[in-house]
């Protein structure tokens, strides 16, 4: 049985990871007869955002405790969690992956990733260990092995492709039907909802990234 870690950003597409994408993670893993690791860094969120009344809220919400609420309380600190113990990574996408994470949002391609998210992605790529990406997270692996001539899918907005060429990457363009396979690095994404997507149409590519990734491992 391949033992696969969902990183975790917190709960919610705004300032954590998207329930949904990771919802439909969770379901073709557990389809496919994966174990499944929830893993979440230990530290506080870049933001609070008020769902109902938009912009964002006074207050401080750790990574860690909001992701447990997807995980249903089963879940790994991103320190706790030994190379040996997975086979394959995968990470659900939300605005918050970006956020908490990394600096984009505030710096764009010039941003960095944050040094536990990047020793932990680091040492699972040298591991040989595939990584699946979802949504918004290939910008972190984008951000992270800019220059290496990655290739992953960010949807259907062109401007990616010029964003990608900037940081020595490649996008293709894409449904969030499909993914896009690196072979070499052993990286699959799909576009998930940075598309206008359904519910439908987001949960198939996940399926198919799911099920390329467990090859792969």
């Amino acid at each position: 049985m391949k033992r696969v870690a969902i990183l975790l950003a917190g709960c919610g597409n705004r300032d954590g990871s998207e329930i949904y994408e990771s919802t439909f993670t969770v379901l073709a893993l557990s389809k496919a007869g994966a174990e499944i690791v929830f893993v979440a860094p230990d530290r506080d969120q870049a933001e609070v955002d008020d769902y109902v009344n938009n912009g964002t809220k006074d207050e401080a919400r750790n990574i860690l405790q909001e992701s447990a609420r997807i995980a249903r309380g089963d879940i790994k600190p991103l320190n706790a969690v030994r190379l040996n113990d997975i086979d394959a990574l995968i990470m659900p996408g939300g605005a918050g992956v970006a956020k908490n994470f990394s600096s984009f949002f505030t710096e764009g391609i010039e941003g960095i990733v944050k040094p536990d998210i990047a020793e932990f992605l680091t040492s699972v790529r040298n591991a040989g260990k595939p990584i699946g990406s979802i949504c918004i997270s290939p910008v972190i692996l984008m951000l992270l092995f800019r220059d290496s001539g990655l290739k992953v899918t960010t949807g259907l907005d062109s401007e990616w492709v010029e964003k990608a060429k900037k940081l020595g990457v490649e996008t293709t363009l894409k449904p969030s039907t499909e993914i896009i396979v690196d072979e070499e690095m052993k990286v699959v994404s799909t576009p998930a909802f940075m598309n206008d997507a359904s519910f439908a149409d987001v949960a198939i590519g996940i399926e198919k990234l799911v099920n390329k990734v467990l090859e792969l491992a």
